[in-house]
């Protein structure tokens, strides 16, 4: 049986939270009260993640994502259960972290590299790739303070991908780089995934999420609120979003089955004339009509464009402007 490469039980942090309370001037002092309070980041979480699978993690800010990833990654310890990671990992939680900024792209690379496990001659034999991959020639000899935070980024995510980590981390950082990088931060993450490293990524664009994990957890309030498809995950967490949930967190809505027919989809251009062809650049809306099978309240309308070759370009959700649909209803979206 193989172990698992992360394996979280019980897991519980907690923070002490200071706040201070005005001044209280007397005949004799004046002095400050500050007033202390516990807040739970993460409570009771478990899960474990097998080698070579990767995993989302998502949920509304404050839902205790990056505090779960700052626990895989080492940087702080659980203040309740155990978080077990196997193998080299490679954290890329932060824009620029582990970087000292006086030092220089090239004096940061082997700095951080060696932090991953690498030896200086496995250093020597991939600073090239890594310079290439980040984009950076010009700049590499440049004291890193002097980079924005895309360059950051660009290095960072190469110095952790060319690592040949078991375990790669990644929080929202990428959302800092243009287009072009996070295609291909994407397709090495694949290439890593395919060479059996196991990926945990953190993130609010759900389109990456759907494309790189197939399996998701959403944190809420410090909670798992639920483990398992893709798919599944992301209505739980539109479900959350629209406070539509039921007392346990589920909505009525999502989760057993379609709630709806898709009974025809157009595309517009922009005075509304139904086309199949389009120019580039050209402004364009797509129309869907649908008939719900059930009830449903605040639905969530989800599009998104693939390439011939399945890689999804595109994607987009946004509430439907109309609230509570009846059983057997028909609406018509535009977007």
């Amino acid at each position: 049986m193989t172990a698992s490469a992360i394996a979280v039980h019980g897991v519980g942090k907690r923070y002490v939270k200071y706040q201070d309370a005005p001044l209280l001037i007397t005949a004799l002092r004046v002095r400050a009260r500050t007033k202390r309070s516990q807040f739970w980041a993460l409570r009771d979480a478990s899960f474990s993640v097998d080698p070579g699978e990767s995993v989302g993690i998502i949920g509304r800010n404050g839902s205790g994502k990056s505090t779960l990833l700052r626990l895989l990654a080492g940087v702080t310890a659980p203040t309740e259960g155990s978080v077990q990671v196997h193998g080299r990992v490679a954290p890329l939680i932060s824009v620029g972290v582990g970087f000292h900024p006086e030092l220089t792209g090239r004096e940061n690379v082997y700095v951080n590299a060696t932090v991953l496990g690498l030896s200086r001659r496995q250093i020597d034999q991939r600073f090239d790739a890594i310079v290439d991959f980040a984009e950076l020639p010009t700049f590499i000899d440049t004291p890193v303070k002097f980079y924005s935070s895309g360059m950051f980024v660009r290095l960072g995510f190469a110095v952790a991908a060319h690592c040949e980590p078991a375990v790669l981390l990644v929080d929202e950082v990428l959302a800092v780089g243009d287009t072009a990088f996070q295609l291909k931060c994407y397709e090495r993450m694949n290439e890593l995934k395919a060479a059996g490293a196991t990926i945990v990524v953190v993130s609010h664009n759900l389109a990456a999420i759907r494309q790189l994990c197939p399996r998701t957890i959403v944190l809420h309030d410090g909670d798992v609120r639920f483990d398992g498809p893709s798919g599944g995950a992301i209505e739980m967490y539109h479900a959350l979003l629209g406070q539509t949930g039921t007392a346990d967190g589920r909505a009525s809505a999502f989760g057993d089955g379609a709630f709806c027919t898709v009974e025809a989809f157009e595309l517009l251009r922009a005075d509304g004339t139904p086309t199949l062809n389009i120019e580039t650049g050209e402004d364009v809306m797509f129309r869907v009509s649908v008939r719900f099978q059930r009830g449903v309240i605040n639905p969530v309308f989800g599009l998104a464009v693939f390439t011939a070759a399945g890689i999804q370009v595109y994607g987009e959700t946004s509430p439907w402007a109309g609230g509570s649909f009846a059983n057997g209803e028909r609406a018509h979206f535009d977007v």
